[in-house]
């Protein structure tokens, strides 16, 4: 598409575990989401956008690089091994639009290269970041950094602290164009809100005190973003910025007792960790008053891959010529309301450690999904407390910890395929596998083709480090 005038900018508003059912405009008003609801109508709502797996780090590979998880080294979670890490050989969007002229900038998480400071936001195209490295952090004693410099800024909530840096950088920028990736913790573990905005929810008597929090978690983050946009208005940004809000992955459901997050999430079948619905479908808002139409919805199949081809569409940048290869569609037509195709066919896998193409893989193609359940021992959490420590202790690591060797796992037989049809059937409750014997044979093919596909372009980086 031709770009006539200004570049736009883009920001980019990532939540964290936050689900489908967490915007009051899919939930009937058990939170408290208006500035979300009306980013919807006062743009285009995808309502089948899908995470590109069912945790963070994977997840946000995927955004930053248009790839599939298993091609960038980002595969799980744990910090302190190095598996998190965003493979040096990926170009990320940040250093496509840096080099493009672009201001670019990172506020919030990072955790695609905690330990290493090759790996640091400001080598991976972020002219800026402040935020954290890690896969979490503390929202009432935070541990921060600006560019490399520790900080430990006190007396204010970080949603607060990140937003206020973000409204800085448009300011700062508003004469040039920017990229600025939000990515906020909330409503991530720890669960902790200020407590007028956990109060109206508590009051209500129908939530466990850990579902409250969490929605005054949301309720803040909203009205934190309401902030971010009033700026763009003030600084007569507003119709010339792509805002695109989404999560990385579904709701986290742990805790017990009052603790518990278990909540709506629309019906649908599992949650974070999970390549069921629930896992890794979720809200996806996009408004440029100057290039989209206003309240529409689409509901086409899209992949978070999607957003860097589109957005390099959207801004009018080339992508690179060395560039490797792109799971990613263009979406953009779609998003005008013209006529154009995303990719029917899907891919997810995910656990710990080793990737294991029996456990927890799904594949889409077109109204039909194949998933392979979980197999138990593929989510050894031995690693729990170093990764705990490490939050509380930035920099205890100055270097990964040796990884466990493939010859301590043994994961045993993967568990029966089970095949759903997602139109008749969106929350995955009838298996139709035996009903479709051939569909889910070839599919089923289809999924473990793909696996050794990307496990094996995941071999090549020269930094993996699960071998």
């Amino acid at each position: 598409m031709a770009i006539r005038g200004p570049r736009p900018n883009i920001i980019f508003i990532l939540a964290d575990d936050m689900g489908y059912g967490d915007m009051s405009r899919f939930n009937g008003g058990l939170s408290q989401t208006p500035v979300l609801d009306a980013l919807a109508d006062e743009g285009v709502c995808l309502t089948q956008h899908y995470a590109a797996s069912p945790v963070c780090n994977p997840s946000r590979a995927s955004l930053l690089t248009g790839r599939y998880p298993h091609r960038t080294g980002s595969i799980d979670t744990f910090d302190h091994l190095g598996g998190e890490r965003l493979s040096r050989r990926e170009r990320t969007i940040a250093d496509i639009l840096k080099n493009s002229g672009y201001a670019t900038g990172l506020v919030g998480k990072w955790h695609n290269g905690t330990i290493g400071e090759a790996y640091h936001p400001n080598r991976r195209g972020f002219d800026e970041f402040f935020g954290f490295r890690g896969g979490w952090q503390f929202y009432f004693e935070p541990r921060l950094e600006r560019n490399g410099q520790p900080l430990r800024p006190t007396g204010r909530y970080l949603t607060d602290l990140l937003t206020d840096e973000a409204v800085a950088f448009v300011t700062r920028h508003q004469h040039q164009p920017f990229f600025l990736h939000l990515a906020y913790n909330c409503p991530h573990f720890p669960i902790e809100a200020p407590e007028a905005d956990l109060a109206p929810f508590a009051a209500t008597g129908r939530f466990t005190r850990g579902v409250s929090t969490l929605y005054g978690m949301i309720r803040n983050m909203d009205r934190n973003i309401g902030r971010l946009l009033e700026a763009l208005e003030h600084l007569g940004l507003r119709d010339n910025t792509i805002v695109l809000f989404t999560s990385d992955n579904g709701p986290d459901f742990g805790g017990e007792g009052e603790n518990a997050l278990r909540r709506f999430n629309c019906n649908y079948h599992g949650a974070k960790t999970l390549v069921y619905e629930g896992g890794i479908r979720l809200p996806m808002l996009i408004r440029w008053p100057a290039g989209l139409p206003r309240g529409q919805a689409v509901d086409a199949m899209v992949h978070l891959t999607d957003w860097l081809p589109t957005l390099l569409k959207m801004t009018g940048t080339t992508l690179p010529p060395d560039n490797l290869a792109l799971d990613g569609w263009d979406i953009s037509p779609l998003l005008r309301g013209e006529k154009g195709q995303t990719n029917p066919r899907r891919f997810w896998q995910w656990n710990r450690y080793y990737p294991y193409a029996g456990s927890n893989a799904a594949m889409r193609d077109g109204d039909w999904k194949l998933v392979r359940p979980v197999a138990p021992q593929t989510y050894r959490p031995d690693d729990g407390p170093l990764d705990l420590r490490h939050r509380q202790e930035p920099g205890c690591f100055t270097e990964i910890v040796p990884t466990p060797p493939r010859a301590e796992f043994s994961y045993g037989p993967p568990l029966p395929a089970e095949l759903y049809n997602l139109r008749t059937d969106p929350e995955e409750r009838r298996d139709l596998a035996r009903q479709e014997p051939q569909r889910a044979a070839r599919m089923l093919r289809d999924l473990e083709n793909w696996f050794e596909e990307v496990e094996a372009d995941r071999q090549q980086c020269a930094d993996a480090i699960f071998k």
